[in-house]
């Protein structure tokens, strides 16, 4: 019958079913023939108004569908017949050769979708754009194919359609599935510099897809940012308590990645955070020596562990993370054992993001977890660091 969103589901409920006296009829109508409520727990603004647009859109409520003034509500139209597809806002589904999303609840919700998107992927939103640079294309938000016409621009802009519908869909988990695979690709090839704008498209979208707390939140609760990195270094622990790897209180955490181009150039990164935040003080880089040959990532992770656990003015933490699987796990373990010491360590496998223990127990836990995003994140910075280093070496060696 009708489909809403709220970022305080309690109070948006209650409030229908506290007093009927400032309830319109339609309301009291729709209240009289309620049977079931459901709810689906989304991570952000964005991900809500999707999902609000895609359901109404799907099941055409009764109470969405406004009766007063005889308007539409406004949808997403994607013209993906024409040579360059613009996306356009549209009140009616009157052209077959064009996708629509929505319906929206308002225009304001749908051109927040909307600003949002074109921060991340630049499009074209007019029909017919001319065959010059736009104001848009100056601010990044436009590519101006229309304007710059090649077969490079071409195939780049159909990939940039297809990976704002896969968005609006609501799959996001695989536009960046996608994005970090031709990352990863463009790596590989050197081309770091493309590679680098994929990695500042995928931070952005995991940007607007994290859950935000509004001034209100902090305002009831200055101690709030506090109490969510606690929480869910709690969460982690308790999770790797469950599965027999015994972790004291964490306090510091120290995580690891090694970066190279078909073994040349190769670094190491430690990046430390201290009670859930980023400690940038502790941050160390390492170039990896020329005795480690080739692309060996396992080689390289134990040379960059037993550099690390020699000095001994630097605090042990109370859990080590690599940036890999068992491969990368056993040889921190190595380090660990021929050093003489006992930390809890885990690894993330890159594709299916999964916890891995020293003794290879899987944890597995939803995408939303808090524990997992704290290892992504740390995951993530360790990364980036490492690659960072990565192509200030080879670029030294560019120019020499």
């Amino acid at each position: 019958m009708y489909v809403g969103k709220a970022k305080d589901l309690r109070s948006r409920v209650s409030s229908y079913f506290a007093s009927s006296s400032g309830l319109g009829e339609k309301t009291k109508v729709l209240i009289s023939k309620i049977d079931t409520i459901t709810y689906i727990v989304v991570s952000s603004e964005v991900e809500s108004l999707l999902l609000e647009a895609n359901y109404i859109k799907k099941y055409t409520p009764q109470y969405n569908i406004r009766l007063t003034d005889g308007k539409s509500y406004p949808l997403i139209r994607i013209i993906i017949d024409d040579t360059f597809p613009a996306v356009v806002i549209a009140r009616k589904t009157d052209d077959l050769k064009s996708l629509y999303f929505g319906p929206f609840p308002n225009s304001g919700a749908m051109k927040l979708v909307l600003k949002t998107i074109r921060k991340i992927f630049p499009f074209q939103s007019v029909i017919n754009h001319p065959k010059t640079l736009c104001l848009y294309n100056h601010l990044g938000l436009c590519p101006c194919v229309t304007a710059q016409d090649t077969d490079v621009n071409r195939k780049e802009y159909k990939k940039t359609i297809r990976r704002i519908i896969i968005f609006l869909e609501g799959n996001v988990a695989k536009v960046i599935k996608d994005l970090e695979k031709e990352r990863d690709a463009l790596s590989t090839q050197e081309n770091f510099e493309k590679a680098h704008t994929l990695q500042e498209k995928i931070q952005a979208i995991h940007l607007i897809t994290h859950p935000v707390h509004t001034p209100y939140e902090y305002e009831e609760n200055p101690n709030l940012k506090t109490d969510i990195r606690r929480s869910e270094l709690e969460e982690l622990r308790n999770h790797l308590n469950q599965v027999g790897l015994l972790v004291d209180p964490i306090q510091r955490i120290e995580c690891y990645d090694v970066s190279n181009t078909s073994g040349t150039n190769a670094t190491g990164s430690l990046v430390v955070f201290t009670d859930g935040e980023k400690d940038a003080k502790w941050y160390r880089r390492f170039k990896i020596k020329p005795e480690t040959k080739g692309p060996n990532d396992f080689a390289m992770m134990h040379e960059v562990l037993t550099r690390r656990l020699k000095h001994t003015e630097w605090p042990y933490p109370q859990l080590l993370i690599v940036d890999g699987g068992k491969g990368q796990i056993s040889m921190a373990h190595k380090a660990l054992q021929e050093a003489n010491l006992s930390i809890p360590l885990v690894g993330l496998a890159k594709k299916q993001e999964i916890i891995i223990t020293s003794d290879f127990r899987e944890i597995i836990l939803p995408k939303r977890s808090h524990a997992l995003q704290l290892v992504m994140r740390m995951r993530d910075e360790a990364h980036r660091f490492a690659i960072t280093y990565h192509k200030k070496l080879r670029s030294k060696i560019t120019f020499e």
